[in-house]
């Protein structure tokens, strides 16, 4: 408590700023807090009157008062706890709950480059873990610092106020005891810091290893994967070993040092009492006071500990609270109106990934898309195709060139509103761990239930969904593991459907269909294609024989466009992917 140097400062404010929403509860907390501490006082003077006017003046009236007294003190010392302890937890877990979602909330705003270099085991260790540890600190510890930090002022007062001699005894051994704490106090800050990072290593493995668990047992994975988390578990576990070896040398130099004082405060008074000039009144009340204060400052030592872990926690969120989002609207605000059936312009547009900087994934790409038109871009892996839809929606700009829809470059526009007027279909379908209801219903949440069957309809799944356990009830199981690959696709398809989107980006969106569900599909989406502008990404050229426009992509540059008879003349490339495709 005593260096409150900048990570503390920034704990601190942290913790302030989601406090001072509470901070009429704060102040009953405290309240509580200073009307305990008083009567805790008091029962020492209480102690003082038991045992001279009671015991040894024999009189029977002062000793009925004395005990009266102590009642009436104890009393108020359990009405003021109450009061502090659910004040003060209360405030813990709501301020722990406000920060979880402003940390969410944050996360949901930041670009998708952010999490291509921050695992997502580590988020949710801030989210969960470094959260929990600042519950802990305002709904606990940091009550039992402040309570301890007004004991130990509240004592000193009354030891000198008792004894002045006894008094100085104590003043001379208090900075041996704070000498421990400032030493090994920072030690244990850092190991916190490396503590927390390694529980969320762990964690992140683990959440990887269950997430690919196919793949692990198809691999027979299982011993070595065992082998390797158990390493980051003891590797974890060692540091925690070492942060738990400091933080009980602290507390254990602490005690020894705080109790020898008083063992030493006792043989000097004791020996006043016997030469007559210290009553054994006083000496008890020094001696309860003592005893408070030593407390008072095991409990502050103790505590610091946590602190020095809530400095690590508290250092981490705010990191992630500061992180700014790469995508955003103008200052100024941006555009929430996007023109009805805009077309679409690139100029000029070149782009790396923040992760691969010297690796271009879209070169000078210059292209005009009609509105209404479709469009299917070809090329093999890592010819820039799914990054032209990821640029088209935003979740990253160009460092050259400018993307225009309706002759208004994107940056101009608010994010959501310019991605409400866009519906994806990934060729790998994104489901959510709920019923068939929501999944399809996140493509537009105010949807009645007849508009979410009817979107089904045109997928073609609403047969399948009927004949689940539940139908549109039926829980999907994470990430929709309890449908097959063709059905996730049709599940997301409707989605896209309901959204009824003006543009409309298909990522080989018929792949993990069976022939007869593709033909289905494929019904179903030249009807939504119809007066929309559309872009496919193209892995099979069948499916395109009939869009307006192929594009023909290589290492991010265009290098042809055409329909399918012209490329088959004029590109070499696209005509070498049609050999290998039609050949039979």
């Amino acid at each position: 408590m005593a260096v409150l140097d900048q990570k503390y400062s920034s704990t601190l404010q942290l913790l302030w700023r989601f406090v001072r929403p509470y901070r009429l509860r704060l102040a009953g907390a405290l309240a509580a807090l200073v009307l305990t501490a008083l009567a805790t006082l008091a029962i020492g003077q209480g102690v003082r009157l038991l045992i001279d006017a009671g015991f040894l003046a024999g009189i029977r009236s002062e000793l009925d008062q004395a005990i009266l007294l102590i009642l009436l003190l104890t009393s108020l010392v359990a009405l003021g706890t109450f009061s502090r302890f659910y004040l003060v937890s209360w405030l813990g877990e709501r301020v722990c709950a406000d920060i979880r979602q402003a940390l969410f909330d944050h996360l949901l705003t930041l670009h998708p480059s952010y999490f291509e270099t921050n695992l997502g085991g580590e988020l949710m260790s801030r989210l969960t873990t470094d959260t929990t540890l600042l519950q802990t600190i305002i709904g606990s510890s940091f009550s039992m610092a402040l309570r301890s930090a007004l004991m130990l002022a509240g004592t000193l007062v009354m030891l000198l106020v008792t004894n002045i001699k006894l008094t100085l005894i104590i003043l001379l051994a208090t900075p041996l005891i704070l000498l421990p704490i400032l030493i090994y106090g920072r030690r244990v800050r850092a190991l916190s810091r490396k503590s927390q990072d390694s529980v969320a290593s762990v964690g992140s493995y683990a959440g990887e290893i269950i997430h690919q668990i196919k793949t692990v047992q198809s691999y027979t994975r299982e011993a070595e994967e065992s082998r390797a988390f158990g390493g980051q578990v003891e590797q974890a576990f060692a540091v925690g070993r070492l942060r738990v070896w400091q933080r009980a040398l602290l507390i254990a130099a602490v005690i020894l040092l705080a109790f020898g004082a008083i063992t030493g405060m006792l043989w000097v008074g004791g020996r006043d009492v016997l030469a007559g000039t210290l009553s054994a009144g006083e000496l008890a009340a020094f001696l309860f006071y003592a005893v408070l204060m030593a407390g008072a400052v095991a409990t502050l030592s103790e505590v610091f500990g946590d602190l020095q872990r809530a400095a690590g926690a508290a250092e981490r969120l705010q990191e992630l609270l500061a992180e700014p989002s790469l995508i955003n609207a103008p200052p100024a605000g941006g555009l929430r109106n996007v023109p009805v059936g805009a077309e679409l312009h690139f100029a000029d547009v070149s782009f790396c990934y923040p992760s691969r900087p010297e690796q271009p994934a879209v070169r000078n790409l210059s292209l005009q898309i009609s509105a209404g038109q479709s469009l299917a871009l070809v090329g093999p892996s890592g010819a820039g195709k799914s990054t032209i839809f990821e640029l088209l929606q935003r979740f990253y700009d160009p460092q050259a060139g400018r993307i225009l829809l309706g002759g208004i470059d994107l940056r101009d526009f608010e994010p959501q509103a310019l991605r409400r007027q866009m519906a994806l279909v990934p060729q790998q379908p994104t489901l959510f761990t709920s019923d068939v209801w929501h999944n399809i219903r996140y493509g537009r949440p105010d949807a009645n239930d007849a508009e979410v069957i009817a979107a089904a309809r045109a997928a073609h799944a609403h047969g399948f969904i009927q004949q689940l356990p539940d139908g549109y009830d039926s829980f999907l199981g994470e990430q929709g593991v309890r449908l097959s690959g063709g059905q996730q696709q049709r599940i997301a398809i409707a989605r896209a459907i309901l959204k009824d989107p003006q543009i409309l980006l298909l990522d080989e969106a018929t792949s993990a269909l069976d022939a007869e569900s593709e033909y289905q599909i494929k019904q179903a989406l030249a009807a939504l294609m119809r007066n929309r502008t559309t872009l496919i990404i193209a892995h099979r050229l069948a499916t395109i024989l009939n869009v307006d426009r192929i594009l023909v992509l290589d290492q991010g540059r265009l290098i042809a466009s055409g329909r399918h008879a012209e490329l088959i003349q004029n590109c070499a490339l696209y005509r070498r992917l049609a050999e290998l495709q039609f050949q039979e």
